[in-house]
């Protein structure tokens, strides 16, 4: 039985790509260029929609992803919450046009890490304060920190008798 999430949160990817060019090659450079929630936002059917361009660089906007998170993942959430940065992270895929398509947003950095170890493409975005907000009280509520216990050694020498 899969395990629900405690809470899901509707967010959109808007995703920055500027082509990096070099003697005779051109590829594209994709960054986050924000994340934004709320119950407002487009759906699937935003996915990739062009919102702003110039010559330096393109933005898209991917809509009707979600930010699940799962009450055994809290310990997770509170070591990126308390950590020099704390980020939400988007999975992507590349299509065969090498456009980058985001599949998934999440605040678990091991998630992220198993996406980085597969065939994603992994960016760290800052944390939308309503996001924020969100994620600090979940935390409060389901992260159980583990009592830290030292290992005792075992005293070798007391069982070496000549």
């Amino acid at each position: 039985m899969p395990v629900e999430p405690r809470v899901s949160l509707p967010v959109a990817v808007i995703m920055g790509r500027r082509m990096v060019a070099g003697q005779g090659w051109r590829v594209p450079s994709w960054r986050v260029v924000a994340l934004v929630a709320g119950s407002g936002l487009p759906g699937k059917e935003a996915q990739g929609t062009p919102v702003r361009g110039d010559d330096d660089e393109e933005h898209f906007l991917w809509g009707g992803l979600r930010l699940d998170l799962y009450r055994d993942a809290a310990e997770s959430y509170w070591v990126n919450l308390t950590g020099r940065q704390p980020s939400l992270f988007v999975l992507c895929s590349e299509d065969e046009q090498s456009r980058i398509i985001p599949t998934l947003v999440t605040a678990d950095q091991n998630e992220a890490c198993s996406g980085i170890e597969g065939d994603d493409r992994v960016f760290a975005a800052a944390i939308p304060p309503e996001v924020y907000q969100h994620l600090e009280a979940f935390v409060v509520e389901y992260n159980v920190p583990q009592e830290k216990r030292k290992r005792k050694r075992t005293d070798w020498s007391a069982s070496e008798e000549s």
